[in-house]
Formats: C-alpha cells, sequence, structure tokens
C-alpha cells in the first residue's frame, strides 16, 4: 500500500504540459530500441497525451551509458577510447562524435543549475587563473591561440565556486567570475586572495564596492605575490595541477572556445560533485550544499542523478 501511495503522490506532481492541468493518468507505455518501455501519461482534461522528459529525451541511449561515457572522460580516458569501450560492454555502440555531444549538452544542462545554487562556504575566496592553448582548428597550420581558465576556490571547503574558460584575462573576464562569486556566496565573503595580477582590485571593487569613510573595499584583499616572497596559494595552485592533469593530454580545444568553455564547465562539475578531494576525504559539495547531499548521498552514480535533478528543477 505504502508503495503505491508513494506512486499516485508522484503522478499527481505532474502536469500537462498543453494546458498545465494536474488531472493526470498513465496511458500505455512507449517502445524503445534501446531504453525499453517508457512510461506514457495523458491529461483527462485535455486528452493530451505526452511523456515526461527525465533529462533523456529522445535520446537513443540509456542514462546509465550516456553517464558512464560522460564520467570515463573526465576521468582521463578519450572520446576515442570512450568507444572502444562501451563496443565491449553494449551491444549497441555509439561514435566517439556522439559521446562528445554527450559531454557538451550535459556539462551545459547541469552549470545552469549548479551557478544558481547558493553555498554555504568560509570567509575567503581565492581567485587566479592559468593558462590553456587551444587550437583555432582541426587543422595544425591554423595555429594555436593562447587562452585562460580563471576559477576561484574557497579553501575550507574545497569547493571550485566560478570559473569561465576565456580568450583574455581582461577586467571583464574576471569581473564575470567574480560577480559569479557573490551571487554564489551572497554576503559570506570576506577575504578575496589574488596574485599581484593589476586588473584584480579593479574587479573587486566594482563587485563588491568601497567604503570611503574607511578607505577600503566592502571585502578585504589578500594580494599574495609569489615572486616576491609573500607566501602561496596552495588551495588553487593545487586545484590548477588537477586541471593540467586532465588537459595535458588532450590533442586540444579545437575551433571553438563555446565547447572548451562547456567541457571546462564540465570539469567543475566533476571536481565539485564526483571524485572526492584527498584533503577533505570527500566531495566538496557535501560540505558546501549540505541539503543537496542529503538527497543524493546514497546514489552512486551522481552524474545521473545532477541530471534528474537539473530537469526536475528546471520544470
Amino acid at each position: 500500500m505504502k508503495c503505491k501511495r508513494n506512486k499516485q503522490e508522484k503522478y499527481k506532481k505532474l502536469s500537462c504540459p498543453n494546458c498545465s492541468s494536474e488531472n493526470i493518468i498513465k496511458r500505455g507505455v512507449r517502445k524503445t530500441e534501446n531504453r525499453g518501455e517508457i512510461q506514457r501519461f495523458s491529461c483527462k482534461d485535455c486528452s493530451y497525451r505526452f511523456v515526461v522528459d527525465d533529462g533523456f529525451y529522445r535520446m537513443r541511449n540509456t542514462p546509465q551509458k550516456i553517464s558512464q561515457s560522460i564520467d570515463l572522460f573526465y576521468r582521463g580516458v578519450s572520446t576515442r577510447k570512450v568507444q572502444e569501450h562501451l563496443a565491449i560492454f553494449h551491444p549497441h555502440n555509439a561514435s566517439n562524435v556522439s559521446v562528445y555531444k554527450w559531454i557538451i549538452k550535459y556539462s551545459k544542462m547541469i552549470s545552469k543549475f549548479t551557478d544558481r545554487l547558493k553555498l554555504d562556504v568560509g570567509m575567503e575566496v581565492q581567485v587566479d587563473e592559468m593558462e590553456c592553448h587551444r587550437r583555432k582548428s582541426h587543422k595544425s597550420r591554423k595555429g594555436v591561440e593562447k587562452n585562460w581558465f580563471i576559477d576561484s576556490i574557497c579553501p575550507e571547503t574545497r569547493f571550485l565556486i566560478s570559473s569561465e574558460y576565456c580568450r583574455t584575462r581582461s577586467l571583464r573576464d574576471i569581473k564575470a567570475v567574480v560577480s559569479r562569486i557573490k551571487q554564489k556566496s551572497e554576503d559570506k565573503t570576506k577575504i578575496v586572495t589574488t596574485d599581484g595580477l593589476n586588473v584584480y582590485p579593479r574587479a573587486i571593487k566594482q563587485v563588491w564596492g568601497y567604503n570611503n569613510k574607511l578607505g577600503r573595499h566592502n571585502v578585504m584583499h589578500n594580494k599574495v605575490n609569489a615572486s616576491k616572497g609573500e607566501g602561496f596559494n596552495h588551495p588553487i595552485e593545487r586545484l590548477h595541477n588537477s586541471v593540467r592533469a586532465r588537459t595535458k593530454v588532450m590533442r586540444g580545444f579545437h575551433g571553438s572556445i563555446h565547447s572548451a568553455n562547456a567541457i571546462m564547465k564540465g570539469f567543475e562539475i566533476y571536481y565539485n560533485f564526483i571524485t572526492k578531494h584527498q584533503a577533505i576525504k570527500k566531495c566538496p559539495y557535501e560540505l558546501a550544499l549540505p541539503e543537496l547531499a542529503k538527497i543524493m548521498k546514497e546514489d552512486k552514480n551522481r552524474w545521473l542523478s545532477l541530471i534528474k535533478i537539473t530537469k526536475e528543477a528546471s520544470l
């Protein structure tokens, strides 16, 4: 009885995409070649039949296979090696191009959800940038372009708060990353630690403001220049080592700056939600997002959980 009651409550939450009515009933199944039978629903008010979009609508491969491919990629396996792996364990194989499209699609989808989350982080945030190289085209004669990966991390929770893959490290680019820090951490940030790049004071002043009476920014700007012996920002430099460990085996981001940014957004998700950090012995989101950690606690396939949570949040 309890199981049946839970299912009824679940279906009561559904609404008709056509007329927004909640008077929904089950009406048969939709048979698919590789995903099995998918439940179909019907609206009793307008007779509209529909299938619930769980994040894999019209996909020709199972959610487990897609999430497995994304996880393998961010653990250091190339898209062609992922394809070879799938051919061994799945009768219906997918091309390396399909794997690449899954990575781009779901990295963008999940990041739209995670970028809106409010974080329970510490008082300090470290911001830095690292140099990356992107091939302008798959044809090597067109040359390589120098780009920047601008990121920020909370040293206490090790949560990668905000990041962006950009052509330059101008005021506009750094301000976009810093603005997202303020949005996600709200009033918790009191100290912003950076290196000696001249653009940081202006970006911090424009985002957090300046107190004329006290003669300082509304947050403390802790400028650390390692070349002058002022110290070293260990947490964020350790993050950069993790980024380089994955990107050094790539042949380069080919052509599009947007796809390169999407791949790095996927790495941000992998770093925060999927892999355990050695210093804290758990995933950073477990400290920075305790409410979400309770929901995802029993889920081993966190990629699949994040996709479903993202889709539910968008409905």
